[in-house]
């Protein structure tokens, strides 16, 4: 394999699954923090274009979506455990504007933050995995 800089590289390349893949686990791991697009697509090593239509290709969502599903359900686990305010709950699930968060988990949810958290409660629910929640809340793609 030659390289760019004219050597033979005796490494294999890396397949973009692969990387896709560590792109996916970043972003569950660092879902608080502020990602964007093309941080994430230099860290799989493709540009941001190719990037996100692999990475819906390989998911199922845009990158943008699944990073406010992983976002979305942290929140909903949060408030119903009920210790922190909603404004801290927006902030711990890496958005800088209660407004901005609120629309979104209305749109995700259907209902307010807070409307949410006074009929569910930790009490109430039952434990379940979170791989069993991640299946079942996911948005469908459309066929």
């Amino acid at each position: 394999m030659l390289c760019d800089d004219g050597l033979v590289s005796t490494r294999p390349a890396v397949p973009l699954a692969r990387h896709l893949l560590r792109v996916r686990d970043l972003i569950d791991r660092a879902y608080g923090e502020q990602l964007d697009i093309a941080a994430l697509a230099r860290s799989a090593s493709v540009s941001p274009t190719h990037f996100s239509r692999s990475f819906k290709a390989a998911f199922g969502e845009t990158p943008h979506q699944y990073l406010m599903s992983r976002r979305m359900e942290r929140a909903k686990a949060l408030l119903r455990v009920g210790e922190l305010s909603v404004t801290e709950v927006c902030l711990a699930v890496g958005f800088t504007s209660l407004g901005s968060f609120s629309t979104q988990f209305r749109r995700f949810v259907g209902e307010s933050p807070s409307a949410y958290r006074s009929h569910v409660t930790s009490d109430d629910a039952v434990p379940v995995p979170a791989c069993y929640v991640r299946m079942w809340t996911r948005p469908r793609p459309s066929p």
